[in-house]
């Protein structure tokens, strides 16, 4: 079974939590308490470099708001924002809090070119 990429944003779906995020990001970005939203988007759109990576990735993304998170998966109390690991029916913490707060767009996108062949490695066996 193919491994799949669920990027976790530490905010909420919706336009007005949306609304929230930009005046956070324009005001007070030091506080801004979503490094991945603050690394792959700029204040109002997806980061261009980071839409190509997408598309261009062969490892199979998904990115949720925090809510979406704990609805579909039932999972609360994780620290965000994260990226979780997903093989089948499991789902392991694949680069926690800390260590994605500390990343720059290029770091999240060199530590996934640098795993890739762990990714992708039972999606070509299947093929």
């Amino acid at each position: 079974m193919a491994k799949e990429l669920i990027f976790v944003y530490n905010a909420d779906s919706g336009k007005w939590n949306g609304y929230m995020d930009i005046m956070h990001k324009i005001f007070s970005p030091k506080t801004y308490p979503c490094s991945l939203c603050a690394i792959t988007h700029g204040t109002f759109s997806i980061r261009e470099s980071w839409k190509e990576f997408i598309d261009n990735s062969p490892v199979t993304m998904h990115f949720l708001h925090r809510d979406e998170w704990e609805e579909q998966y039932n999972r609360k109390g994780e620290q965000l924002p994260a990226v979780f690991l997903k093989e089948a029916e499991a789902i392991s913490t694949w680069l926690d809090a800390p260590t994605l707060n500390s990343y720059s767009l290029e770091d999240l996108q060199n530590h996934i070119k640098n795993n890739l062949p762990e990714l992708v490695e039972e999606k070509e066996k299947s093929e």
